[in-house]
């Protein structure tokens, strides 16, 4: 004779079977215990005040409605003046501020969830429903956790990058109405960081529209004068003509006679900037030097650039496993191929190969958008500190970064001084200040009106992988509109 069931059990498996009503009301607390997991999610704190403790509920949703307010207030203010908000978020105290507040915020929502599943009376509930609310409270825990602590994390990287970089203090205010870059273009590797730079380029930005205009000098311009009473000036009085001695050997030099420069703490770059600024007659605020291999790991951050490639590239020398030629057309290049569009020297010259870094400057300014600069932040950062030296202060990046928006979608104007124009090897200082206060007029529109004459064609030949050649000049290296000469 079969065993009888015990009395209260379901066939043998030891479930106490329920009624519709109990059936029902094990529904509703498990429909209870996931709603006030959303509610935290939704609302912090509402869990708590529906049923817990009200006062940790009202305090949380308080702070809560505060960060709400915050993030309208601070929308708002970044589209009203976004220069506000830039001066905000480039507040190294205020950014120490924001990093510990995610910390915490992350340590006290997760808290808060953590209590809304004690609320929800787990141990109530049968066990296929116990485990979806630890899964779903795991989760939405989780979740929560690691978009604070990773927010955190890049407004550490942020904050990191904004000290190592702009460390300087010291603050110089606009000339005639323009900040006078110089941007230094250097090779990597040990002994050579920063000791010649290979490429020379004053950005004169309007303070207020932020106009443009790229002058571009030559690394084996000679005899040249330093700026009045600078040590290099006392020591080369009638100009850099020693033998050997060109633009790009300065900062050499200037190392190799650091007792001549007192405490300053760049001896090379400051001598440079002084000769820069005897060629061209403009005051410089800041220097900024530029690691080209850094550059390439930016440009891959930004995920490439595109350029109108006039002519094949080689990539490499051909001696090299991975050597290839970028093909002509308008092409979207990595980081790698960027860097050696821009440097390539195979069947060019130094005056093409300028005329192509400027088409380079003006791609990278034009296609770097705001949102995919946010989208690759950290990327970003990482590159850009590694990539960059410079004496800009961290107090006027809100400034330089509106002047850059500004700056987008505006034509670039770029003048280099170079053949046939100027003859680098001795060239006419006055009319060297000549033709960078006439471009400089021109992007003002300041400049007097031309008359007569027919306006000279755009060039038809291609050499280097540049527009022009070096008989007529390259048309990226003159130009009121360099996307256009690109």
């Amino acid at each position: 004779m079969p065993p009888v069931s015990s009395p209260g059990l379901l066939d043998g498996t030891g479930r106490v079977p329920r009624t519709p009503a109990e059936e029902r009301a094990a529904r509703v607390r498990f429909r209870r215990a996931i709603a006030l997991m959303v509610m935290t999610l939704v609302v912090p704190g509402s869990a708590q005040l529906v049923a817990g403790n009200r006062r940790i509920g009202i305090i949380a949703l308080r702070i809560w409605l505060g960060v709400l307010a915050s993030g309208a207030l601070l929308l708002l203010v970044g589209l009203l003046h976004h220069q506000t908000l830039f001066k905000l978020f480039t507040d190294t105290g205020l950014l120490l501020v924001i990093r510990l507040a995610l910390t915490v915020g992350a340590i006290g929502w997760a808290a808060l969830f953590l209590d809304a599943w004690r609320i929800g009376q787990p141990l109530s509930l049968g066990l296929a429903h116990r485990r979806a609310v630890v899964g779903v409270n795991g989760v939405l825990c989780l979740s929560v956790i690691g978009t604070l602590l990773f927010g955190a994390h890049l407004v550490g990287v942020a904050r990191d990058g904004i000290l190592t970089m702009f460390a300087s203090s010291t603050v110089t205010g606009a000339h005639d109405g323009r900040f006078n870059v110089l941007l230094l273009g250097g090779d990597s590797g040990e002994g050579r960081w920063g000791l010649r730079p290979d490429s020379l380029t004053v950005a004169s930005i309007d303070a207020e529209t932020g106009r443009t205009v790229l002058i571009g000098l030559p690394r084996n311009m000679s005899s040249f004068p330093f700026r009045e009473g600078s040590p290099m000036a006392k020591e080369f009085p009638e100009g850099f003509d020693c033998d050997d001695c060109y633009l790009n050997g300065v900062s050499t030099w200037a190392q190799d006679h650091t007792e001549l420069f007192g405490d300053a703490e760049n001896p090379g770059i400051d001598a440079t900037v002084s000769a820069v600024e005897g060629i061209t007659d403009l005051d410089i605020n800041y220097w900024a030097m530029v690691n080209l291999q850094g550059f390439k790991d930016l440009v891959d951050a930004v995920g490439g650039v595109t350029l109108n490639v006039r002519q094949p590239i080689p990539v490499g020398l051909p001696h090299e496993k991975t050597f290839h030629y970028i093909d002509a057309g308008v092409r979207k290049l990595d980081g790698h191929d960027t860097l050696w569009y821009a440097r390539a020297r195979e069947g060019s010259d130094d005056y093409s190969r300028m005329a192509r870094q400027k088409c380079v400057m003006n791609a990278m300014l034009q296609q770097i958008s705001p949102q995919a600069a946010v989208r690759n932040f950290e990327k970003i950062a990482q590159a850009s500190a590694a990539m960059i030296s410079t004496n800009l202060p961290a107090s006027e990046l809100d400034t330089f970064m509106d002047l850059a928006l500004k700056a987008r979608g505006q034509k670039l104007s770029t003048l280099s001084l170079v053949p046939p124009m100027i003859q680098t090897a001795d060239p006419d200082i006055d009319l060297v200040h000549s033709k960078v206060e006439q471009a400089i007029d021109r992007a003002e529109g300041k400049a007097p009106a031309k008359t007569g004459g027919k306006p000279k064609p755009a060039p038809d030949a291609v050499t280097g992988g540049s527009l022009g050649s070096l008989s007529e000049g390259y048309a990226a290296n003159q130009a009121d509109d360099l996307g256009a000469a690109c």
